[in-house]
């Protein structure tokens, strides 16, 4: 069993899954269908981290551009938002399959904070230091639909 998981990853997940529906427990391959498990543990709150980034990153930019880049802010504001917004509802989404990721959102977004500080500087291509060093919003503002930072 252990060198169809090594060639066939595909057929070896549905011969798992056969396994476990029809109670041949004895015949399951143990070990990788542990450590599969574990790898999939790790998804969600990947995802929840990476859509943060973008979303936060969006935050800033919009924040920074309105205060110093008003040219940009007016041509790109727009795109900004909605990206804010679709990732709000890709985040949402991530919350209603794995609602007890919710507990971890100040960790995460503190976290992410930091990866999406910096894509803002390079994005808008601005000095470092004009962007806070800490996220300036609380985490359940960050998710709100209607939610943009304020001049």
């Amino acid at each position: 069993m252990s060198s169809l998981h090594e060639t066939d990853w595909y057929a070896w997940v549905h011969e798992q899954a056969t396994l476990l529906e029809t109670g041949q427990f004895d015949a399951l391959d143990v070990l990788p269908l542990v450590e599969e498990l574990r790898v999939m543990s790790n998804t969600e709150p990947q995802e929840l981290y990476n859509r943060l980034v973008v979303l936060l990153s969006h935050l800033l930019k919009l924040q920074v551009a309105r205060e110093l880049l008003p040219h940009a802010y007016d041509r790109a504001q727009r795109g900004w938002q909605i990206t804010c917004r679709t990732q709000r509802k890709e985040i949402a989404k991530v919350l209603r399959r794995s609602p007890s990721l919710r507990p971890t959102l100040p960790e995460e977004v503190a976290d992410a904070y930091d990866v999406a500080r910096l894509h803002a500087t390079m994005a808008l291509q601005v000095d470092e230091r004009v962007m806070p060093l800490t996220c300036p919003w609380d985490p359940d503002a960050v998710l709100q639909d209607d939610f943009f930072p304020e001049p």
